[in-house]
């Protein structure tokens, strides 16, 4: 009877030992899948100012650029894209395919941006606006918060997929729905550079 007892008691610690272990494995991907859900908000918020700022860029090009309409419509339709994009990835940065549509559609947009700095650069009377200029600083500014709020994203990515992955978390990873994270990355060299919106 005491032997059974004893093998009792350590059986039930032994499920309570490996209760807490479990625990403390689904509690630990918890916290990184919050830390890189906020990593993802902290480039939302960059985003959402770079979608404002646009609206505004294109209305002041728009007095002088009369005849480039096409390229303030590309960079609007561009904007709009990329803002569904965002939004889409917002409500869930763990969803693979939405934050490769937001990629795409980032890639898309600055190609559009760039090219209207291009453009805008054959207009003297533009570049010397000063409402311009304080939104092209603006627009810099935004664009190198973005760079760094996607490298603190791809961090805390990086840091929770590896988490996920290692043995013996990958067991129960599968089991407690954690699935792989996308990182923020951009595929063509060609785009990883921000427009140059630059007007000296």
């Amino acid at each position: 009877m005491k032997v059974l007892v004893i093998v009792l008691g350590v059986l039930v610690l032994l499920v309570i030992v490996l209760g807490a272990w479990i625990a403390g494995i689904y509690n630990s991907l918890v916290a990184l899948r919050n830390r890189f859900n906020n990593a993802f908000a902290q480039i939302d918020v960059q985003l959402k100012r770079r979608y404002d700022l646009i609206p505004n860029l294109v209305e002041t090009a728009k007095g002088y650029m009369k005849h480039e309409h096409d390229t303030l419509e590309d960079v609007i339709k561009a904007r709009n894209i990329a803002l569904a994009a965002s939004q889409s990835a917002a409500a869930n940065p763990a969803d693979a395919g939405a934050m490769k549509s937001l990629v795409s559609a980032e890639s898309g947009l600055t190609g559009a941006l760039s090219r209207l700095m291009v453009v805008s650069e054959q207009y003297p009377d533009l570049k010397a606006n000063q409402n311009m200029m304080q939104l092209t600083e603006e627009l810099t500014s935004t664009e190198n918060k973005i760079a760094f709020a996607r490298q603190a994203y791809n961090d805390s990515v990086m840091g929770y997929n590896t988490t996920r992955e290692t043995f013996p978390n990958v067991i129960f990873a599968g089991m407690f729905g954690f699935l792989p994270a996308e990182l923020f990355k951009i595929d063509d060299p060609a785009e990883r550079n921000a427009p140059k919106v630059s007007f000296n």
